[in-house]
């Protein structure tokens, strides 16, 4: 069986600041920008793997979703509880500093952690905890 990672979703509930937080701060390039009914999709991803890819979408769009989830949804994307995303880069201070000067919401300085790993955390503008780990 032969199975990869095509497209993961985060939402976004501002899709310019979306887009300068993962193009201008990550890099990442803007592979798609659908809009209907005033709301936008963007496709991103690392450049040199076109075959990754993260859609930044309207939250709660989900038309089963009652007005209660879709506040606790909000509340859960402020306080960056909603969802999360693990990146991995191999010089993690450089990029830490990129990050800093780019003025990103920084939840974590580098760290090494127990479980072996070292990493740091930040939020994107909505809020979505992004984790990004050192690999050599």
């Amino acid at each position: 069986m032969d199975i990869s990672i095509h497209a993961s979703f985060l939402p976004q509930d501002d899709p310019e600041a979306a887009l300068a937080f993962y193009r201008d701060t990550l890099g990442f390039e803007l592979r798609n920008d659908v809009g209907h009914n005033n709301l936008r999709w963007l496709t991103v991803g690392p450049k040199g793997q076109p075959d990754t890819n993260i859609v930044l979408s309207p939250p709660a769009m989900d038309p089963g979703i009652t007005d209660d989830e879709r506040r606790v949804i909000a509340e859960m994307m402020a306080k960056g509880t909603y969802a999360s995303l693990v990146l991995a880069t191999p010089e993690l201070d450089g990029t830490f500093d990129r990050l800093v000067a780019a003025g990103a919401d920084i939840v974590q300085e580098p760290a090494d952690q127990p479980y072996g790993l070292r990493d740091c955390a930040v939020r994107d503008p909505a809020g979505n905890m992004l984790r990004i780990q050192e690999h050599r």
